[in-house]
């Protein structure tokens, strides 16, 4: 298997991360791929046409999109149920805090291209704050759900360690730790795992 990625993407880090914890590194190829707001990348766009990052060929030659598409993939390759509760109450709970997580992620990455892509004439900062409250109220939600938090790994928690990493990385001075030391203990022990270790996007 291929998959596109960029060391700075908390959507393919959620996808190499899941990779090590369900054992299934080594069968990866991990493809670097650019994908930046503006310009055209003709090859990417005829793996995956919206050019959103990352995408999975399978060895049999198709295309997996959507990180969470893709760590249910995997998780399927591991058996099933390993990552995301495969039926009962629990797995509706994961699937729904995950879309949340990603709604945030997505957020954040809005905010990012607002105030440091897009040029500055053309910049609207209300709509950057609304995308930005949006994740911080997402922490909010987090931050009083426990239960999330010491449960045992799933996928939830894998993109809710994502979030908090894309914020220390693109939004070092937001004050999340300061804001929400729960989230802050649950980060500082998800790095204990060398998954979350080693995924760490480079310094800037």
């Amino acid at each position: 298997m291929k998959l596109t990625f960029s060391p700075t993407s908390p959507f393919a880090r959620k996808v190499r991360i899941a990779a090590i914890e369900l054992g299934l590194i080594d069968k990866i190829e991990f493809v670097p791929t650019t994908v930046v707001p503006g310009q055209p990348n003709d090859e990417y766009s005829r793996i995956n046409p919206v050019k959103k990052l990352p995408a999975l060929i399978t060895d049999n030659g198709d295309v997996i999109v959507d990180s969470y598409v893709i760590v249910e993939y995997l998780d399927d390759l591991a058996g099933g149920g390993k990552l995301i509760p495969a039926s009962g109450a629990l797995r509706w709970k994961v699937k729904s805090d995950h879309s949340l997580l990603q709604g945030m992620l997505d957020s954040m990455l809005l905010c990012r291209y607002e105030n440091m892509v897009r040029p500055e004439p053309l910049r609207w900062q209300a709509w950057a704050d609304d995308h930005w409250n949006r994740a911080w109220n997402g922490m909010a939600h987090f931050e009083k759900q426990t239960e999330r938090l010491s449960r045992p790994l799933d996928i939830a928690q894998i993109a809710l360690t994502c979030v908090l990493g894309y914020a220390d990385f693109r939004f070092a001075d937001c004050g999340w730790r300061k804001a929400y030391p729960k989230l802050d203990a649950f980060h500082e022990k998800m790095l204990t795992r060398p998954s979350v270790k080693i995924s760490v996007p480079p310094p800037a």
